[in-house]
């Protein structure tokens, strides 16, 4: 007897490998793909603005990244003590608005140089609302935000995009991201994390129109392409225990299984199986000994060390001098 509905995931016609480069962009469900490929040692830059949820700072971002526009004073705002962006989550206010402007540029000439050569654009979208300035708000009227930065409620209107909005917003953005890197390809999720404060219906709406959106542009053009995280946690999993105890954010097992169907659908049987050498490593590095002077301490770190040299000569292109400096320790 079955217990859930399987969803038939096509894989990627030239799935991810390790030789590829992969920027990831969007809501917080992208950083758990990030950092689980980064973790894992691939090529990865993430959310060079901080973590964005709608499609319009999404698409913004991105085009900037392509322009390379630098920022100026005239980009920032002083709010509660710090200086901020409009453009950036707050992990980029600072009290010293030459130190917030250097921060946001080294981050932007960063995302621009990795982006001309990146192989993959993974792009998830986690909410059609879309808030913007009112003329109470320091800052032009009209213009979309990123993040409210604790700013007072009247500072902003709630805007929940319209489909043709959203379509017309990815279709601009890919044009412009396929001028500056032809060989991008770009693939879409949904974030399974539900936006329950702004309501359990408008949340499905929210989501429904995001859906729509990006399969209409998948389906328009080439290299574009689509992966089910939203499905997979909603429809496949279904469950309340796979949640955390706020009940909006998908746990670690729910997490894991995404990522699971992730690497099984989107990266190539290779790198899949090098994945699995480079975790056992990982795992090592986090164990932590009791009595780390004790002979069979120092013969794991001795074994593992070489385990490290045997991937790296194997594997040049792989960063392992965390691991190599960890494992050294029983040189020492």
């Amino acid at each position: 007897m079955d217990f859930m509905v399987n969803i038939d995931i096509k894989p990627l016609p030239k799935p991810i490998s390790y030789n590829d480069k992969i920027l990831l962009i969007g809501s917080c469900f992208t950083e758990h793909i990030g950092n689980t490929l980064e973790e894992l040692k691939f090529s990865v830059l993430q959310n060079p603005n901080g973590i964005l949820f709608d499609p319009a700072s999404v698409c913004k971002s991105l085009v900037r990244y392509a322009e390379n526009r630098e920022y100026t004073e005239k980009d920032l705002f002083y709010l509660n003590e710090v200086w901020n962006s409009w453009e950036h989550h707050s992990r980029f206010s600072h009290p010293d608005a030459a130190v917030c402007l250097q921060m946001m540029n080294e981050a932007r000439q960063q995302a621009h140089d990795f982006l001309k050569k990146a192989n993959w654009l993974i792009v998830t979208l986690g909410s059609s609302f879309s808030y913007r300035l009112t003329e109470h708000a320091t800052g032009k009227a009209g213009e979309g935000v990123a993040n409210c930065h604790r700013a007072p409620a009247q500072w902003f209107s709630k805007h929940l995009l319209a489909i043709e909005e959203t379509v017309t917003l990815l279709d601009n953005c890919y044009h412009q991201l396929k001028r500056f890197n032809p060989h991008l390809n770009i693939l879409f999720t949904v974030s399974p994390v539900r936006h329950i404060r702004d309501g359990v219906v408008e949340n499905n709406r929210s989501k429904a129109r995001l859906i729509e959106a990006v399969h209409h542009t998948v389906n328009k053009f080439e290299g574009l392409h689509y992966f089910p995280a939203y499905e997979l946690v909603i429809d496949v999993l279904r469950d309340y225990r796979f949640y955390d105890i706020d009940l909006v954010h998908p746990n670690y097992s729910a997490t894991a299984f995404v990522l699971d169907k992730f690497a099984e659908s989107c990266i190539d049987s290779a790198s899949r199986q090098l994945m699995l050498e480079i975790k056992k490593i990982v795992i090592a590095r986090k164990h932590k000994a009791f009595h780390p002077s004790t002979q069979a301490h120092q013969q794991f770190l001795a074994a593992h060390l070489e385990k490290v040299k045997a991937l790296q000569h194997k594997y040049p292109f792989l960063d392992l001098a965390k691991e190599a400096a960890y494992f050294s320790q029983g040189n020492q």
